[in-house]
């Protein structure tokens, strides 16, 4: 494949699916520039292995485990790193403020609660990802996301109950 048919073939993906991997990033950071940095990340991953990918999987399927892997590693090198402190601004332009932009912020937060990987498969749960998708991108089997998943959501109850 030719520099430039590859660069072509790359930019039509991303555009099919640049909202996937924002979606993705913005589980794993609700800051901005940290999302944008994620996103970018993701991208280059992506290019990285773009060569490789042999269309044994779906595409999206690959495009999910690249940015759910560039995520998890950037909050595992955070963790290590230690808390950041983000820069006071006068007035949050990120999030809105109507009632239900308000009930899906607290979902947010519930879910970040989570470890990490229980926060990526209930993130392709939202998205109505199939079990065996799921699976695919997470290495595990459809029966185990379907137990790991009925965990998470006994969890994310727990945590909505308690305010925490």
């Amino acid at each position: 494949m030719t520099d430039k048919l590859k660069e072509r073939d790359f930019e039509r993906m991303v555009r099919e699916h640049k909202s996937t991997i924002y979606t993705v990033c913005y589980m794993f950071s609700k800051d901005r520039d940290e999302v944008q940095d994620l996103f970018q990340d993701s991208l280059i991953n992506l290019w990285q292995g773009f060569d490789n990918f042999r269309g044994e999987a779906k595409v999206e399927t690959w495009i999910w485990r690249v940015a759910l892997n560039t995520c998890v590693s950037a909050e595992r090198k955070k963790k290590r790193r230690g808390e950041r402190v983000p820069l006071a601004m006068a007035g949050d332009l990120f999030s809105d403020t109507d009632a239900e932009s308000k009930q899906v912020q607290q979902l947010y937060k519930c879910i970040n609660k989570l470890d990490l990987m229980d926060r990526a498969l209930i993130l392709l749960w939202i998205e109505n990802m199939s079990y065996d998708d799921m699976g695919a991108i997470l290495g595990v089997s459809p029966k185990n996301i379907s137990v790991k998943l009925v965990r998470v959501k006994q969890q994310l109850i727990e945590l909505s109950r308690n305010g925490k």
